[in-house]
């Protein structure tokens, strides 16, 4: 069977938007108290009140979905053994410029296709250094994509769907880029497909050291052998663990018990992808429309927000597969950046765990979802990777052979 690519426009119906004003407007919140606006007790109040006060008011969704139409939308179907076909919808942009390097940007949660907006036309229409076809999917689930319907569907099918995407697009060979959830979607293409996927670029290095290797870096930490930056890093990822993991084990066990919340208030919906905006970024300056923005495409996706948390799930259940990823992987040369506020924020030596390293770059700034908060930063390791005097330099040659 032959599947078409087809425009798409992000079209959200009028009843939608009439519903949102009306739960917004009927919103209750907590009793004010001593610590409403403490950040250690999560999302403050008077943040979340101000800004559903504003969705509610002033946000124009109508004039945001205009701008984002102006991006190139596509929708397709992929087929799926045992989950039917999937509408997978994406955003796609050749370059012009020749040896130009198919790259798959990949998201995670509660990330969206909005990550790739602020680097696309860094990518495709470079004022110098290397260029890229960028392909950025809404994973099943996400964003425009179908929703699966079906129990099982864990990282090893949406690094099946990414793949088949590239393969519809015409790129045989390709490269990636992942963080968050796309760190472990684009390491398993890069373990199953590696005939396809040519090299990888990282910025989220989720790494489990081989057992000789833990003892000795825990030896290291303990007997202070780390520079001052690798201990602030590990201080930083060991935060996340203890003290802002806790959204994962919920949504990892009963998302169906939260995804009632999400789906059915606006403002839990708000509250909970808001402290994750806030908490792991860079004290990035948040716009209130960037952040109603991207809280949107979670309250307007074509699943629903709950079907978002089951990625958590599924992974779980099929954990060994799932995590594949953290592991050395030899057969895919690898690009590792590390920002300072990202959950895991290793030393180098733990990355170079993940695989053959041929790219490295340490920033003073930036957070998990760096695409967005510094955008040339990020840019500039993908060029300096793949450029003429990177380790990944060879892909191109590779792309034609």
């Amino acid at each position: 069977m032959t599947y078409e690519i087809t425009p798409f426009k992000i079209a959200v119906p009028e009843s939608a938007i009439s519903a949102l004003k009306s739960k917004l407007a009927q919103a209750e919140f907590p009793d004010e108290v001593d610590f409403s606006n403490d950040w250690n007790y999560g999302a403050a109040r008077r943040d979340v009140k101000r800004l559903a006060k504003y969705w509610e008011e002033k946000y124009d969704w109508r004039s945001k979905e205009v701008e984002l139409n102006k991006l190139p939308h596509f929708m397709t179907k992929i087929p799926m053994d045992g989950f039917g076909e999937l509408d997978i919808h994406f955003i796609h942009e050749r370059s012009h410029q020749a040896n130009s390097i198919p790259l798959l940007f990949c998201h995670g949660w509660p990330g969206s296709f909005l990550e790739v907006t602020k680097i696309l036309p860094l990518l495709t229409k470079p004022r110098d250094g290397q260029s890229f076809h960028v392909v950025a999917p809404s994973l099943p689930n996400f964003g425009f994509s179908s929703q699966v319907r079906q129990p099982g569907f864990g990282i090893a099918q949406y690094a099946e769907c990414m793949h088949k995407i590239m393969l519809r697009l015409g790129y045989e060979k390709y490269v990636t880029q992942g963080g968050d959830w796309g760190f472990f979607i684009t390491r398993l293409m890069g373990l199953n497909y590696p005939q396809h996927c040519l090299a990888s670029h990282i910025n989220f290095p989720c790494v489990r050291p081989p057992p000789q290797k833990s003892l000795w870096y825990g030896l290291q930490y303990l007997l202070k052998r780390y520079s001052s930056k690798e201990r602030e890093g590990l201080a930083r990822t060991f935060w996340y663990l203890a003290k802002g993991s806790g959204y994962m084990l919920q949504q990892s066990t009963k998302p169906s018990t939260l995804g009632f919340a999400l789906i059915d208030s606006p403002v839990a919906l708000l509250s909970w992808i808001y402290e994750k905006l806030h908490d792991w970024t860079d004290d990035y300056s948040w716009t209130e429309d960037e952040i109603i923005t991207w809280v949107s495409i979670y309250q307007f996706s074509t699943a629903g927000p709950a079907a978002s948390l089951r990625i958590y799930y599924e992974a779980s259940q099929s954990r060994e597969e799932s995590f594949k990823g953290t592991r050395y992987i030899p057969t895919v040369p690898l690009g590792v950046s590390y920002f300072p506020k990202d959950l895991f924020a290793v030393p180098k030596a733990w990355g170079r765990c993940l695989g053959p390293v041929v790219y490295e770059a340490t920033h003073t700034n930036g957070g998990h979802f760096a695409s967005f908060e510094v955008p040339e930063m990020f840019v500039g390791d993908l060029q300096s990777m793949f450029g003429k005097d990177g380790g990944a330099f060879h892909v191109i040659e590779r792309l034609s052979s």
